[in-house]
């Protein structure tokens, strides 16, 4: 399998890039590509796609300021939005899409964080992020960027935990 990687920068792009998600089952509103678009144009972020043999079969995004607290407070950038397609899975393009996120983030970061669910559906990636080294930040479990302390109600598919992992030092 023949795998490349480059960052959205054209209407094009995003327009393939939504076409192969929804006929991928993982589509999206389609005011998310245009916002993804956009806020690669206004240099938020930085969204990668992964083509496999000329189709594109996975994304993910760096944030440059993060939407967690947390990790906008410490300077962390964010890894966001990995998603691999179906078929593609199980074959090295999360890893290799992971690669990239790092080194773009390594640019500017010395630490790179992502938020997980605990929810069933996030269990391989919970094991491809342990064995890369990212580890859970000690917070605990989350809802809408709060705690939620011991005792607290709440569903397992609205709870996040907070990963993250050193990255060395920062690129000057």
């Amino acid at each position: 399998m023949e795998l490349k990687l480059y960052a959205l920068q054209t209407l094009q792009e995003t327009a393939l890039w939504r076409e192969a998600f929804a006929k991928g089952g993982l589509d999206r509103p389609i005011g998310y590509y245009a916002d993804c678009f956009e806020a690669n144009r206004g240099g938020r972020q930085v969204t990668v796609l992964a083509e496999a043999d000329g189709r594109i079969a996975a994304c993910g995004h760096v944030l440059k300021e993060s939407g967690c607290a947390p990790f906008r407070e410490e300077g962390i950038a964010e890894v966001h939005g990995v998603n691999v397609l179906p078929q593609f899975r199980r074959r090295g393009v999360g890893g290799r899409l992971l690669d990239e996120l790092e080194a773009i983030a390594l640019r500017k970061y010395a630490s790179i964080g992502l938020v997980v669910g605990l929810d069933v559906n996030d269990g391989p990636a919970k094991r491809m992020y342990a064995n890369r080294g990212y580890v859970p930040d000690g917070r605990g479990p989350s809802r809408g960027g709060e705690t939620v302390e011991l005792g607290g109600l709440a569903r397992a598919d609205d709870l996040l935990v907070y990963w993250t992992k050193e990255l060395g030092a920062k690129q000057g």
